[in-house]
């Protein structure tokens, strides 16, 4: 309708001023509340023009798109403000087109526009903490917000299983884990391996720090301290093909993958396919030797590879380093190369922190100096860091949050909360535990999708579980009571009436149609700008008129059978949204509560 309408004033401009004007330049927007109508035109800039005043403008308008459009009912002015008011059958019809549409506000899948999207890229090292858990619940909820969008999604992991953090947990575990494994400590095996990697850190800094009394510089302590010397040269050994370390590095990652996976399976995320930096880095490898020989890149006097970037605003760019190894670029050059040979994607999608943010600038443009044209394809979607109320997370000094740690509080937090507020007096034990994770990771996941990506937030855990204001098991109750007056209409056979298309309409009655008009809109504008809070925000803003009209008005005791049926029909459409835009969210709505 919004279209239509602006189609509608702009003709109308043409033929009453003589003025035509392109859709952006005309300002339509949805009336505010306080004020009577639907869609209110602002006709201010026109006056210009029409040389009449905002008053007689705006009346003027107004009779012309009377006469265009058959679906406007009214119109009143309020100073410059045109206020157009639609007819009850229009607000039916969205009503009624949107119950016989499955998938309401979804578009169909273009098989060829594929968008590779990463996220997740976990070390090898340590555990997921935290700020995995905003990435994963970020990068799987963007994924399936372009799929809503139309497009055909790849969900891809890069874990980085290979580098010197890696070689540290290998090293500690050579000399302090005396034989032991994540079955003989019963330990998860991602948790076991961090355990090392804080060890490594703990005795490294020991060294540091006698290096130092010994009379050396801190920047001289770090580099000659004997860990790190010792690490430096069990990645050169790897990269060598050594086979003692070789095995010892797939033993430690098999440990990790195997903790991993738990915590992906508890959270409900999940990938299409996973790289590996030890298969990529070899095609980077190859890419900065091709782009040695097109003179792409230069060789520094001590054997390293660079990539000049100063003309582009940047510095230069290390690639190779002069032992050979390859750093973090290389494999990223090597993966996006192999990205495009698997999938030829229109888009190629990194969900990583905002600190990140010039090493994707980087890799953009040394794939373009390297001719690939495809690199014009990659967008970083960038992130703010996650905080708690006590400060930042530190994974060497194993100050971090874990994820295991944080959803097992979450749903202790769950169960104390459901209990104490008795939503489970009538639940089986089994249907009790369900509920208490549903809630637990309901709230977790909408307390971190609900904020803007690319705000830095504060994460508060008892926050998120409160069945009032905008939070997760708000929304979930919602649903649930959905569905309990949609179970008791049916009971009672009240489910199968009809209404007329001019049926009179309530102001609180209209303003769910019209989020029920604006859903589609909506998911197309969240995938634009890759942000499930547009989703979120909007969800709940919906929740909380359907509260206000589920409070104000009668459904089951109306008596009026055509109100009683419409006003079911309307609590059945905003369920079904609620359950879609939640299902964007990765979160589960439960029938009752």
């Amino acid at each position: 309708m919004e279209n239509q309408l602006l189609a509608h004033a702009q003709k109308a401009i043409v033929e009453l001023y003589n003025q035509e004007l392109d859709l952006q330049q005309i300002p339509l927007q949805q009336t505010r509340k306080d004020q009577q109508g639907d869609f209110t035109l602002i006709v201010f800039s026109f006056t210009r023009f029409s040389k009449k005043s905002p008053q007689e403008t705006a009346t003027e308008l107004g009779n012309k798109l009377l006469e265009f459009e058959p679906h406007i009912e009214k119109f009143n002015v309020v100073n410059g403000f045109l206020n157009l008011e639609l007819h009850n059958r229009y607000f039916i019809s969205i009503l009624t087109d949107a119950l016989a549409t499955p998938q309401y506000g979804r578009a169909k899948m273009n098989e060829n526009d594929v968008v590779v999207l990463e996220y997740s890229s976990p070390n090898t090292n340590k555990p997921l903490h935290l700020g995995h858990i905003r990435n994963n619940l970020l990068g799987w909820s963007v994924a399936e917000l372009l799929k809503a969008s139309g497009k055909n999604v790849k969900k891809v992991n890069l874990i980085n299983d290979r580098g010197i953090h890696i070689c540290k947990s290998m090293l500690a575990w050579e000399k302090w884990s005396h034989g032991a494994t994540p079955e003989s400590t019963q330990k998860k095996g991602d948790k076991f391996v961090g355990d090392y990697y804080v060890m490594f850190d703990k005795y490294y800094k020991e060294e540091i720090k006698a290096l130092m009394d010994a009379g050396m510089e801190e920047g001289e302590a770090k580099k000659n301290a004997p860990l790190i010397l010792e690490a430096q040269e069990m990645l050169r050994k790897w990269e060598l093909g050594d086979e003692r370390t070789r095995q010892l590095w797939s033993t430690m990652n098999q440990w990790v993958y195997a903790g991993f996976n738990t915590t992906y399976s508890q959270m409900g995320v999940d990938f299409d396919k996973v790289y590996y930096e030890s298969e990529t880095y070899l095609l980077g490898k190859e890419l900065v030797e091709e782009g040695l020989k097109d003179k792409v890149l230069f060789v520094k006097e001590n054997g390293s590879v660079w990539c000049d970037l100063t003309q582009d605003g940047m510095d230069e760019k290390l690639l190779l380093r002069a032992d050979g190894t390859s750093v973090y670029m290389t494999q990223d050059l090597g993966t996006a190369q192999l990205r495009q040979l698997d999938f030829h994607p229109t888009e190629m999608i990194y969900v990583v922190g905002n600190e990140q943010n010039y090493h994707f600038d980087v890799l953009k443009i040394v794939l373009q100096k390297m001719g690939k044209e495809w690199a014009n394809n990659i967008h970083h979607l960038s992130y703010g860091m996650v905080e708690l109320p006590h400060g930042k997370m530190k994974s060497r000094e194993g100050t971090v949050v874990d994820a295991d740690d944080l959803m097992q509080d979450m749903l202790e937090t769950a169960i104390e909360t459901t209990k104490a507020l008795g939503k489970i007096d009538d639940f089986s034990s089994d249907e009790a535990n369900v509920l208490y994770r549903t809630v637990s990771l309901g709230a977790l996941k909408y307390f971190i999708l609900k904020v803007d990506p690319k705000k830095q937030m504060m994460f508060n855990p008892v926050e998120s579980i409160d069945f009032n204001g905008n939070t997760g098991p708000f929304i979930q109750y919602t649903h649930a009571r959905i569905q309990s007056v949609l179970r008791k209409a049916r009971e009672n056979g009240f489910d199968k009436g009809t209404y007329s298309p001019n049926l009179l309409l309530d102001g609180r009655e209209k303003e769910l149609l019209k989020h029920i008009a604006n859903y589609p809109a909506v998911i197309v504008q969240a995938a634009k700008n890759y942000s499930p809070s547009m989703v979120a925000n909007f969800i709940f803003e919906m929740v909380k008129d359907y509260n206000k009209f589920y409070q104000d008005l009668s459904i089951l005791k109306e008596s009026d059978q055509e109100k009683r049926s419409f006003r079911l029909d309307l609590s059945a459409q905003v369920a079904q949204i609620i359950k879609s835009g939640m299902g964007i969210l990765g979160i589960h709505v439960p029938e009752r509560m």
